[in-house]
């Protein structure tokens, strides 16, 4: 692999890394959305591949989009000014997700509008290209909090088994989890513990995986609202996850007595204070970090190192 010159930025291994993630969730929502009768699926009224189009669709609006603009922060971190033109768009078209009615979690059958936040992934891919050609596939060097990382990742994609398997059509086996247990609900109806089909508790394990990765590059202008916006990304999605979790394994199992409230929309609420916590937290951490590789960090380590040296 070419080197990059020096100057340009971070390499683009991690957002690679990011955008296959995510191509692979909707390769597998794409299979079996177009294999299941509607009725066995969440909140959708189309069958076959029309239906899993849709689904798919729905799905790079919410959540995609919102990893696409911490992508185009990344990627434009990397370019000349000028890709601005490019990158304000990007952002502001993704960020029509948030909007009101773009995506409902009542109604997941995709609607024109869902398009708009469609052309803003599609501009974050071809920026992320770019500066591919500009900076190269690499990933940032090791560093410290890497082991911290790769244990929270670890955990999130095991206690998302469940979710994962009904990504792919099935339930997964009864014991360490609950899935395909008949569970009556609120309204008096009976379903499985977890549908088959796509659930918001792994997009947020997604989205704090994506964080995961998405924290490491060393960016240089950008690098304060990047990592800002990437501890939005982490806590959001920490605290979906765990919701969605919490509800499904535990309150379903009567081993608690009480749900907690969806996260998905922000609001004056508590689990929304939850996220604000979180996001400080994780920012916190990714401050912590950035000063323990700092260069003038590691410099005193070495003179202090090379004083010891000559006193002995």
């Amino acid at each position: 692999m070419t080197r990059p010159a020096a100057g340009h930025g971070a390499p683009q291994g991690e957002a690679l890394a990011t955008w296959g993630l995510w191509l692979a969730l909707l390769v597998i929502i794409a299979a079996t959305y177009t294999r299941l009768d509607a009725s066995e699926l969440y909140n959708v009224s189309r069958d076959g591949i029309s239906g899993a189009l849709s689904r798919v669709l729905v799905e790079v609006n919410y959540p995609i989009s919102l990893v696409a603009i911490a992508l185009v922060l990344i990627a434009l971190d990397a370019l000349p000014g000028r890709w601005w033109a490019i990158g304000g768009p990007a952002i502001a078209l993704c960020a029509v997700t948030a909007w009101p009615g773009v995506v409902d979690d009542a109604d997941l059958d995709a609607r024109p509008v869902n398009a708009l936040p469609a052309l803003g992934v599609a501009l974050a891919a071809a920026l992320t290209a770019v500066a591919v050609t500009r900076t190269g596939r690499g990933i940032a060097p090791r560093r410290p909090l890497d082991r911290a990382r790769i244990a929270v990742a670890v955990v999130v994609a095991l206690l998302s088994l469940p979710w994962l398997a009904a990504d792919l059509g099935f339930y997964f086996p009864e014991g360490l989890f609950i899935a395909e247990r008949p569970i009556t609900g609120a309204d008096g109806t009976v379903g499985p513990a977890v549908h088959l089909g796509h659930h918001h508790g792994l997009d947020g394990a997604l989205l704090a995986v994506s964080a995961l990765l998405l924290s490491r590059p060393r960016l240089r202008s950008l690098s304060a609202p990047t990592t800002l916006y990437v501890s939005l990304m982490f806590g959001y999605g920490a605290v979906n996850f765990g919701q969605d979790y919490w509800n499904e394994q535990l309150q379903k199992r009567d081993w608690v007595e009480w749900s907690i409230p969806s996260a998905l929309r922000p609001g004056l609420t508590l689990v929304w204070l939850v996220v604000v916590i979180v996001t400080a937290a994780t920012a916190a951490v990714l401050r912590y970090e950035a000063g323990l590789a700092s260069p003038s960090r590691r410099d005193g380590r070495l003179g202090d190192g090379a004083g010891r040296a000559a006193d002995r």
